[in-house]
């Protein structure tokens, strides 16, 4: 797991303390080194191995693209490890006189080693937050990406659902015009009931799924408005499970219903009847919405195309399959089937 900057912050002084200790005991006690000359040979090291690693980690921050950062990083800790050998040998003989031939010639001998181990540390230490800087980038854009999609996925399922009242609005005051001047009455009625229809849309509008009855409640309240355009001839026949429960994303059914009304009553003078089955199977909700159509008609009623098309669109942007929706045609009947999946408790 990377580090955070809160870590780094207590963890790099108790390193340079621990650093400063084993360079002392290694010089006195493995190499025989004077107390003194061993102290400050190891604070004025570490002080210096200290700052470098400072300058390693600012170089990464500060550099400005992702691109080639680790080579970067790595020329950077060649220039550095050279750096702090050659300052820090160079402090440590104008510090203090030092006339220890003995301390001189390990102090200059030990100049490639002390470079490598510094250059392999900082090398490390580049490389980690070269690293860090890269996968942070990575997961900012990512992100970033994550967020446009989910927002772009809203936006898209927002224009679906704004899309949905229309069809149904631009009929039903066109039913209502026509009704103003034969049957006020009814006229009036159907305004009573198109406004409380559409005030429970609105309720609805910020839920992402609610109760499959309360959808049932909402196509029941949408056919009491269908069946005064269409009075007796419209027939719709619910069967479904007793006590059935389970979600539904709002506004899923109804096209399904209103594209049964409109293909099962074109064409047709008589009293239609559309049956809807409802029933769980296998962690799924299925709907069978059956319409009669006439299969040796030339043309089919005029629309949008918006219906089943919004409907598979709105469902592979919720749940990411586009095996939800089902059609087929068999004889004179119509027939859609839904699937509607179920979160397992």
């Amino acid at each position: 797991m990377l580090l955070s900057n809160k870590n780094i912050a207590w963890l790099l002084p108790l390193s340079a303390i621990a650093v400063a200790g084993g360079h002392f005991i290694f010089l006195y006690y493995l190499y025989n080194i004077s107390f003194t000359l061993s102290l400050t040979d190891s604070i004025i090291s570490v002080l210096y191995m200290s700052l470098a690693l400072w300058g390693v980690v600012q170089s990464i921050k500060i550099y400005p693209t992702r691109v080639g950062v680790t080579l970067y990083s790595l020329f950077v800790a060649v220039f550095l490890g050279l750096s702090t050998v050659f300052l820090s040998t160079v402090t440590i003989k104008w510090w203090i006189d030092v006339n220890d031939a003995y301390y001189l010639q390990f102090l200059d001998s030990s100049g490639p080693v002390r470079y490598i181990i510094y250059w392999l540390l900082f090398s490390w230490i580049a490389t980690f937050f070269a690293l860090n800087k890269s996968i942070t980038s990575q997961e900012q854009k990512f992100k970033k990406q994550a967020d446009f999609t989910a927002l772009h996925k809203e936006a898209e399922l927002f224009k679906l659902r704004q899309q949905l009242q229309p069809h149904f609005l631009y009929n039903s005051l066109n039913s209502i015009n026509a009704l103003t001047m034969i049957e006020p009455a009814k006229a009036q009625e159907m305004v009573g009931m198109l406004s409380d229809f559409l005030r429970n849309s609105v309720q609805r509008e910020a839920k992402e799924k609610i109760p499959v009855q309360d959808e049932l409640d909402y196509l029941g309240n949408y056919l009491a408005i269908e069946s005064i355009r269409f009075g007796d001839r419209l027939n719709v026949m619910f069967n479904k499970e007793e006590n059935i429960a389970g979600t539904i994303p709002p506004f899923l059914l109804q096209p399904l219903l209103e594209n049964a009304i409109k293909f099962g009553l074109y064409g047709n003078t008589g009293k239609v009847t559309i049956s809807i089955n409802i029933q769980a199977q296998s962690g799924m909700l299925l709907f069978k919405i059956s319409n009669p159509f006439d299969s040796e008609a030339n043309r089919s009623p005029r629309g949008t195309g918006f219906g089943l098309a919004g409907v598979q669109r709105r469902l592979f942007l919720i749940y990411a399959r586009t095996d939800l929706l089902e059609t087929n045609k068999e004889g004179n009947t119509f027939t859609t089937i839904l699937k509607i999946p179920q979160d397992e408790a």
